[in-house]
């Protein structure tokens, strides 16, 4: 065993996932030192209430209720991030990077959003950012990616990245109930915040495949061009109509490298029912990486918690203190290439985008509809898949006609939608789901 002395911790944040990380530390403490070469001893620590109870044991730990007080500690090696949010955590991190100190962080926004600009300082002091822990909880695919792949050239990636998301997505199709009624069950279990919209409008799932396109593309960090759909538009009548029809609605996080440029989007997607990602329910995660050696190769596991969170956290530690006494040229680079190597590859459009669409729309029982509603796609240059027509009376809803698509690009489903629902015999919006075979 070395004879170094311990790497001195300063946690942000004695949340969940901050006094996980502290009880995991401790109770694997002599496999933990045993793997990274030096003991790791946590010294200082931040939390809004101090005086609160917590289920792990603080003693020996400068406990203060100012993080600036941590981060400006200069008997730390690192310091580790549980605060969640940008606002003061930028500073707090780029303030530790400055006094060089490494940083670890489980904070997706944080990256997502100013991590260009943290990886920046990070070079200029020498320092490293660890973020496994901000994407897919415990599931190790930013090193996966980074390391496990690195010789490959990466086609895309797939992921159901936000659990909260697949819970309810999964008891929709499971147990036929309403999105409003599971959401309800998802926030009384703790799955889903008292103010859900960060998860169901899919802005969660949005910085995790920000951080996830760059470490697979080379690419910087660009939250801003993601295009983002979330699911509460999604209705039980719809996951039904994917069933018959062979697949299974999920929330996913796309990115394809194309000819044009890379495809970022986020939004809900029918997935043939014999793709694995179809069969990944509850709240767990997983993520589909495609690369052109390795094919397609699948991470699954638990996405969120504050164990499964704090064994990622953990991780980063034990790379974080491996690499103390590296030069900083023979380190792994923050997003996979080298930052002078980063391309700037342009980002497709989202009306550029092809894929194969799901239609709905409810018809008045009425000859020549169809017709009409055909003659539009051809004329829009879109093939149709498949045809399924309920045989029902329609009443004020029209009777449900059921469309699948071929690939088309979104422009022109777009322009082919208005022109449908501009049809009289349409009697409300059409319902669209991209879909995607993922092969």
């Amino acid at each position: 065993m070395s004879s170094l002395p311990p790497v001195r911790i300063g946690l942000l944040g004695l949340g969940t996932v901050g006094a996980s990380t502290l009880e995991v530390l401790r109770r694997n403490a002599d496999a933990i030192t045993r793997r990274a070469g030096r003991a790791i001893e946590v010294v200082a620590a931040s939390a809004r209430d101090i005086k609160k109870s917590r289920p792990v044991d603080l003693s020996g730990i400068e406990l203060t209720s100012d993080p600036f007080k941590v981060v400006n500690n200069h008997h730390l090696d690192v310091v580790v991030e549980l605060m969640g949010g940008t606002d003061p955590t930028r500073e707090l991190v780029v303030t530790a990077l400055k006094s060089g100190k490494h940083v670890v962080t489980a904070n997706k926004a944080l990256i997502a959003l100013h991590g260009n600009e943290i990886f920046e300082v990070a070079h200029g002091s020498n320092a490293i950012v660890a973020f496994e822990a901000a994407v897919a909880g415990a599931i190790p695919v930013v090193k996966a990616i980074r390391e496990g792949l690195a010789g490959n050239h990466i086609e895309w990636l797939a992921g159901i990245i936000n659990g909260t998301c697949n819970y309810i997505l999964t008891a929709m199709s499971d147990e036929g109930r309403d999105f409003a009624e599971v959401l309800a069950e998802a926030q009384a279990l703790g799955y889903a915040e008292a103010d859900p919209s960060f998860d169901v409008d899919g802005i969660d799932a949005a910085h995790k495949l920000t951080i996830l396109a760059a470490i697979a593309f080379g690419i910087p960090l660009q939250f801003d061009r993601v295009y983002i759909e979330g699911i509460s538009q999604i209705s039980r009548v719809d996951v039904e109509y994917a069933k018959r029809l062979g697949y299974r609605i999920k929330h996913l996080g796309l990115a394809n490298q194309r000819a044009s440029g890379i495809e970022l989007r986020v939004h809900p997607t029918l997935v043939p029912e014999r793709q694995i990602l179809a069969n990944v329910n509850g709240v767990m995660n997983a993520i589909m990486v495609k690369g052109d050696a390795a094919g397609a190769t699948l991470y699954y596991g638990a996405g969120a918690g504050g164990q499964a969170t704090a064994s990622a956290v953990i991780a980063d530690l034990v790379d974080v203190v491996r690499a103390l006494n590296s030069h900083p040229e023979s380190r792994v680079p923050h997003l996979s290439f080298q930052p002078d190597a980063l391309a700037e590859l342009p980002i497709v459009d989202m009306h550029d985008v092809r894929t194969s669409y799901y239609l709905r729309l409810g018809v008045l029982d009425q000859v020549g509809v169809l017709a009409d509603v055909t003659r539009i796609l051809g004329d829009g240059g879109i093939s149709i898949e498949a045809i399924l027509q309920q045989e029902q009376a329609g009443g004020a809803q029209g009777v449900p006609v059921i469309i699948l698509t071929h690939e088309v690009s979104e422009r022109a489903m777009n322009e082919a939608i208005i022109e449908i629902e501009a049809l009289s015999q349409i009697t409300s919006k059409i319902v669209r789901i991209r879909m995607e075979p993922l092969a």
